[in-house]
This record gives structure tokens, sequence and C-alpha cells, in this order.
């Protein structure tokens, strides 16, 4: 695990009350894919593939995510990941974004019992929901951006950076295409489960995004990171514009 910065701030962000609750969709993209006929077996279909090495990569850095307050989550699918860190961190409350109506159900049935109060969920476009109301200390996109165009992803970063509080967290994970000998089969893996995608969810994407152009450009820099299976998969921890103090990453 390389760390580029070894300090942490803590940003502030005002506490705020919610209830669960599903809006109405808004517009989505034209040709949205849709998640609802994978969202039952997908955690079943995640580890027969590529056994428990996605599910390692979205809880690295959970130790890291315990002071802050109001979370923006992106995608989470059936809820693993934001489940754990409503029950390790209780004085944080969720807004959770999804465009399947079936991935929402099940993120809420693992969550609502851990926080009834302190989850949202709308079952939208993470490209048209409304930033303008929140300001979020933690943002999460595990395995959420390789569903993304490169000119969507730049339009989602500008969206969300607006919303961030100073110190704010952005946590990732996704696949790479590494350099070296694993280079050609994670492209044979990565245009492997694209096709799968497109037949199950009418997925258009076929190419990875480059997260890291964008974000920079935003103003935040990625402070650790951790590769796993050859660097097939990332998980990295990206920080806007922080105070004096600090906390160390454990």
């Amino acid at each position: 695990m390389k760390m580029e910065n070894m300090n942490l701030t803590q940003p502030k962000c005002n506490e705020t009350t919610s209830r669960s609750f599903t809006s109405p969709p808004l517009s989505l993209r034209v040709n949205e894919p849709t998640f609802d006929l994978i969202a039952r077996p997908y955690r079943w279909l995640e580890y027969l593939t590529l056994g428990r090495a996605l599910e390692r990569c979205r809880l690295h850095y959970l130790p890291n995510l315990l002071q802050q307050k109001q979370a923006l989550v992106l995608g989470d699918g059936d809820g693993r990941f934001l489940a754990q860190l409503l029950a390790r961190n209780p004085q944080l409350h969720a807004d959770a974004i999804d465009t399947s109506a079936t991935m929402l159900r099940l993120l809420r049935q693992r969550c609502e019992s851990i926080a009834p109060t302190r989850l949202q969920t709308q079952q939208t476009s993470a490209l048209t929901f409304p930033v303008d109301a929140k300001s979020y200390d933690l943002v999460v996109t595990h395995f959420f951006l390789d569903c993304l165009t490169q000119p969507e992803f730049e339009a989602l970063v500008a969206r969300i950076t607006s919303a961030l509080a100073p110190g704010a967290l952005w946590l990732t994970s996704d696949f790479r295409i590494p350099s070296g000998p694993m280079r050609l089969p994670a492209k044979f893996i990565v245009r492997a489960l694209y096709f799968a995608f497109r037949i199950l969810t009418g997925l258009r994407t076929t190419h990875l995004p480059d997260h890291t152009t964008p974000l920079t450009r935003a103003g935040l820099t990625r402070i650790t990171h951790q590769h796993r299976l050859a660097g097939l998969l990332f998980t990295e921890l990206w920080q806007t514009n922080t105070n004096p103090t600090s906390h160390p990453l454990r």
C-alpha cells in the first residue's frame, strides 16, 4: 500500500436527521442500463467470478471513515458496504443513489434495521439527482465508475465537488488495466465483464474511464491507494483541500 500523504483531516459538516424513503425516478440517461435482473444473484455472481476480492476492496478503508457525518453513496448495489459503514459509524447519515429499484430495496433491507433514521434512498441517475441542498464529507463509488463514459464521469465530478465540505473524502474502488504481465489478462477480463453486463443490463459503456485526471483537476488529492489481484482492482481514498487539524491514517 502506497501512502501519498499520511495526514487526513476531519471536515466539518452539518448534522441532519433523515428518514429512509424512495423518491420517484428523475430523468435518466438515454438507454439507461437496468440492474434489476441481476440484483438478487449479484452477490453470488461476484463471488463466483472474483471471489471476495471486490468485497475486500470495498472494506479496506472502512476504518478511516468513522468520523464522517454525511455520505453520498452512488451505486452501492445491494448495500453490503453501506450496511457495514452505518453500523461502524453511528453518527453517519447517508444518501444512497441508484437507478435500480431492486438494488435499492435490497440495500434498505440491509440498512434500515441498523440506521432507520439515518438513510435516504433515491432511485435516479447519479448524473441528475439534486446535490445543492447538502454538504457531504464523504463520497463512495465502489465499482460504479466503470458504468460511466469519460464525459459522464467528468460531468459527475463537476456536480459532486460543488457539494463537498472542506476536507471531504472520496472513496472509490474499481477495475484497472495494469502494466506488466497482467496487462493482457486484465484487458480480457474487463472486456468479458463489459460484454456480460451489456447482455444482462443493457450497459453501453465499453471502456474504463480515467478517474485520476478529473478528480485531480477538481482539486482532490489521492492520499492512499491499494491494488489487488496483481493490479486488476484498486481502491483509493481522495480528499479535498483540508484544514491544519489532522488525524493519521490507520
